[in-house]
């Protein structure tokens, strides 16, 4: 019997492959980081073709780790980087173009044109987003205004656009589905998420074919099967949802009220929300948090552009320390009198500013400053992030208060003084799972349970255990000193 699920997790920096029993424990892992292309000042790209080649290499290492036959994965779960846009000819599936990345910042102009039209309202009316440059939209419009005859060739029906599960899901099944799911589909500006729908009105907006556009299905559906040469055997594919989505699902948060916050790239984090779809009045965003069954749940999002990345920054840009694991104990060195903020607009602020022209800076510098300051000020900057986030769902959710218990995942969570100073200066208890993998976890969960393997949502979330809770130790005056200071340089890094 096929007792194995394998996760497909394509991020933002590598792919990761992990193959789970069917006890939903860890048997093979497979991960490679691919190349980050910049050819300006805020554009972001990564090649597709390198994209599909690391997953490719990720599953066959996974594998082979697990020391299992692709014959033994009872199915596949697909969880990827939002928003980064891919487009490619349906003849041959090859990209018209290196995919744009959902950090990348070149339709500001675009976006800043549509506002002043006053066509926000109506976006956000239908989408639950704003217009800023992080959607897929305005990158698909760019794509097909300046790679020569891309529109014409859309518009006839011969280009497909999509995120990258869609991009992944075609070339896994040999060309024969084009599809995404509903979580992908409604980071899109296209998609209207009460509706559940492509919109005909967004799309002339953007000036988007909808004869590129993917058939959107459930998060946990049925998207095809491999064809049989890749792997050694034809798996079906059974589960798709964007990264933040998946881990909300990994984290169990399967309850109105329950928040999760993932430490990848970008930090991002989600309040559930039920069938409740709540319009933001702060500036957060209101978006689908998964689709089973047709029925959909809806959550609160907060989106931080720049988390890991500002420790990347500071291992390969500033070559303070070789790895990042390294950051946590340096940090814990930094000189306790100095008070040093970094404000990580790398590529622009997102929630709850969404200001796409701000840009990173560095406040409180002084002579005695070194290494340890700098790397404290960084994953200090996630933390303030998160507390900004927080409270501004605090304010848009009903039942918001401030018994908010925080389920956090992702690569920074490992680090204790990061999350301890986290619970301080959120003043709430912070909860590590046993299981980190929580993103792969929650696309594992979508196809081992829609291959009828794995329990359902009620088993699922009972079996959900913390490994770490972190309780706030800080006083409420240091608290309150630190978050002034943080709001200081956040309102001179505003580019307005």
């Amino acid at each position: 019997m096929q007792k194995f699920i394998l996760a497909i997790d394509q991020g933002t920096t590598s792919s990761r492959a992990i193959i789970f029993d069917k006890d939903r424990r860890i048997a093979g892992v497979g991960q490679k980081e691919f190349t980050q292309h910049f050819p300006q000042d805020g554009w972001v790209e990564h090649d597709p073709e390198e994209i599909w080649d690391s997953v490719v290499w990720s599953v066959k290492k996974a594998i082979k780790e697990a020391g299992i036959a692709a014959g033994d994965i009872a199915a596949i779960g697909i969880t990827n980087q939002r928003e980064t846009v891919v487009i490619w000819d349906r003849e041959t599936g090859k990209p018209i173009h290196n995919a744009i990345v959902w950090q990348d910042r070149r339709t500001s102009a675009l976006c800043a044109r549509l506002k002043k039209d006053g066509h926000e309202k109506l976006v956000t009316r239908k989408t639950g987003l704003l217009l800023d440059p992080y959607f897929s939209g305005t990158k698909v419009k760019w794509l097909l205004d300046k790679v020569k005859g891309a529109r014409g060739r859309a518009e006839n029906g011969e280009l497909a656009f999509g995120t990258v599960d869609s991009f992944l899901i075609w070339r896994l099944t040999g060309g024969k589905v084009h599809a995404t799911d509903a979580t992908n589909a409604g980071r899109t500006l296209l998609f209207d998420i009460g509706r559940n729908q492509w919109d005909e009105q967004l799309c002339d907006l953007l000036d988007v074919p909808m004869a590129v556009l993917p058939e959107v299905k459930d998060c946990a559906d049925d998207f095809g099967v491999t064809e049989a040469g890749l792997f050694g055997a034809a798996i079906p594919i059974l589960g798709v949802a964007g990264d933040q989505h998946a881990a909300t699902i990994g984290q169990a948060c399967f309850e109105p009220g329950m928040v999760k916050s993932t430490y990848g790239t970008g930090c991002f984090a989600l309040l559930n929300t039920g069938t409740d779809m709540v319009r933001s009045k702060n500036r957060l965003l209101t978006t689908i948090a998964y689709r089973l069954d047709g029925e959909t749940t809806y959550a609160l999002e907060g989106s931080i552009f720049i988390a890991g990345a500002a420790v990347q920054w500071i291992r390969d840009g500033l070559k303070l320390v070789k790895h990042a694991s390294e950051t946590g104990p340096l940090a814990q060195s930094a000189d306790p009198t100095q008070h040093v903020y970094m404000v990580p607009a790398f590529v622009g602020l997102g929630a709850p500013w969404w200001d796409a022209e701000a840009r990173g800076a560095i406040y409180g510098l002084t002579r005695n400053s070194g290494p340890a300051e700098i790397a404290r000020a960084a994953l200090e900057a996630v933390c303030y992030q998160t507390r900004d986030l927080l409270t501004a769902m605090r304010k848009d959710w009903k039942s918001g208060n401030g018994d908010t218990v925080l389920r956090v995942d992702g690569g920074m969570v490992a680090s204790d003084w990061t999350m301890q100073f986290l619970a301080d200066i959120l003043d709430a208890p912070v909860d590590r799972p046993t299981i980190l993998e929580t993103t792969a976890l929650g696309a594992a969960w979508l196809a081992g349970m829609k291959a009828g393997i794995w329990p359902d949502m009620r088993k699922f979330a009972a079996s959900w255990e913390c490994d770490t809770r972190f309780e706030p130790q800080m006083d409420a005056r240091t608290r309150k000193d630190k978050v002034k200071g943080w709001d200081e340089a956040v309102r001179r890094t505003l580019s307005a």
